[in-house]
């Protein structure tokens, strides 16, 4: 679950440094730009917005996959009574979650900026 917890990281620290290493390059290369670097993202991220659609899509399908597994595993802890174990556990699936929708908030900012729309990566587990 943590090497989970990290390349949901990973996939939100992509997603965040891409925008913001391409408005700083797009800002470093033109020094009388007018234009809101941040607004228009360089037509490279824009570029690489199906592969970032495919990555955050994987890893909404291995949380999917995993948050029912462990809110089991936390209600028979709970029923043992293991709570603070539970708790533990209660709080993990709080944070993937979280993740997830930090996640899913910025590929739909990219997507926006970009003038895409989303491939279903909000909410869809197939």
């Amino acid at each position: 679950m943590l090497r989970r917890i990290i390349a949901g990281t990973a996939v939100a620290g992509a997603l965040t440094l891409g925008v913001a290493g391409a408005a700083g390059a797009a800002a470093s290369s033109s020094g009388t730009n007018t234009s809101t670097p941040t607004a228009n993202p360089s037509a490279k991220v824009c570029g690489r917005l199906a592969n970032i659609e495919a990555r955050v899509q994987k890893f909404e399908a291995k949380v999917n996959a995993r948050i029912p597994k462990a809110e089991a595993r936390e209600a028979k802890l709970r029923s043992e009574g293991h709570t603070a174990l539970a708790n533990r556990i209660a709080a993990r699936i709080t944070m993937a979650q979280n993740r997830e929708s930090k996640i899913n908030a910025r590929l739909s900012t990219i997507e926006a900026k970009c003038g895409t729309s989303s491939t279903g990566t909000s909410g869809s587990s197939s």
